[in-house]
């Protein structure tokens, strides 16, 4: 897909560091660094806008972030559909984000979340 940076680095021609690769899909860092620790994106090799297009796609895309996640003892799975749920980049990625107890990495619906928010004084 033109203009698609995941795209460009599933064909080589943008700069990423992978992480693992698999014949169907490859996981890389964030350019960011992540949320948190050992953060990844779990990318298809082929353009699916998201993990509602294209469902054969997304089981495989989410079968090799079940494969990153089995070596962790804690992490969360992370995928969005459409702006209003935080989709920034239309090409499918799941984020694994590694988790440990106290990590300082609130999720909106953890106590965390809502710990953090009243200490700054906004709604949760």
């Amino acid at each position: 897909m033109k203009n698609c940076v995941f795209c460009a680095i599933a064909a080589g021609e943008a700069p990423a560091a992978i992480v693992r690769e698999w014949p169907d899909a490859f996981a890389v860092r964030p350019r960011s660094g992540g949320v948190h620790p050992g953060h990844v994106f779990v990318l298809p090799r082929v353009h699916v806008e998201d993990a509602g297009t294209d469902p054969e796609v997304t089981a495989a895309v989410m079968r090799r972030a079940a494969e990153l996640m089995a070596e962790y003892p804690a992490a969360n799975l992370i995928t969005s559909k459409g702006e209003a749920a935080t989709q920034s980049v239309y090409h499918l990625h799941v984020h694994v984000v590694p988790r440990q107890i106290d990590d300082g990495l609130p999720l909106p619906w953890t106590p965390q979340h809502a710990a953090r928010a009243a200490q700054n004084g906004t709604s949760s």
